[in-house]
């Protein structure tokens, strides 16, 4: 019998503070992701067969040119960053799951685009964008199909599919589709890694469009949960 997989923190609560204090801070720009599309978007990073380079990462994090402190403060975030994308790798090759530093409980009363779930999946979402051709040539149906959660809980196809945003609105539904996330994750990195024979049969969904640019990147929101 296969192992569960097992959660796998990828960073500590020292570096999800620091990135959740400078990235929501004043310090980077209104359309900068936040910790959670930022801790999304470098586990993206980490299931690309091709990921983007060191300096377009960051780029697609901060937006603009960040204002630090100075070099050692450029060094501690950005490093943090980088951090992010090889641990999710180091879990990945494990066979582990990345622990995401957020409740994936989605029945709270709360602003559907400030929920941190949300957010993370519109971070998970800006990677697939990144390179589209990466993700679907040769998966797409397989693909499609694993990605639909993400798309659904980032909100970002609400106007374009109405009947997807009824799904990622109801509580017990959003729910249960935040709490797949992690193996997902897992499920996606072995599709474009494991042996053709084992990565199992898609359903045929169709491929996600592009993201609605109406919607913010970032909410800025809430601090990392502590203590799984």
């Amino acid at each position: 019998m296969a192992e569960t997989p097992q959660p796998y923190p990828l960073l500590d609560d020292d570096q999800l503070d620091l990135l959740y204090d400078f990235l929501d801070s004043e310090r980077v720009s209104d359309e900068a992701l936040d910790l959670f599309g930022a801790h999304g978007y470098m586990i993206a990073q980490a299931i690309s067969v091709a990921p983007a380079e060191r300096n377009d990462r960051l780029a697609a994090v901060f937006d603009t040119a960040a204002e630090f402190d100075d070099t050692g403060q450029q060094q501690e975030i950005e490093s943090a960053l980088d951090q992010l994308c090889i641990n999710a790798t180091r879990a990945f090759e494990a066979g582990d799951v990345p622990d995401l530093p957020f409740d994936l409980d989605m029945s709270e009363e709360e602003s559907d685009q400030e929920h941190p779930v949300r957010l993370w999946c519109a971070g998970f979402m800006e990677g697939v964008f990144s390179d589209e051709t990466a993700w679907f040539e040769g998966h797409e149906d397989q693909a499609a199909e694993l990605l639909l959660p993400f798309m659904i809980l980032s909100g970002l196809f609400d106007e374009e599919d109405p009947e997807l945003a009824a799904v990622g609105r109801d509580p017990r539904e959003a729910t249960r589709l935040a709490e797949q996330l992690p193996e997902l994750t897992l499920d996606l990195y072995l599709l474009y890694r494991a042996p053709p024979e084992d990565a199992g049969k898609g359903s045929g969904k169709g491929k996600p469009a592009g993201r609605s640019r109406n919607t913010s990147r970032s909410g800025k929101s809430r601090s990392p949960r502590r203590g799984r």
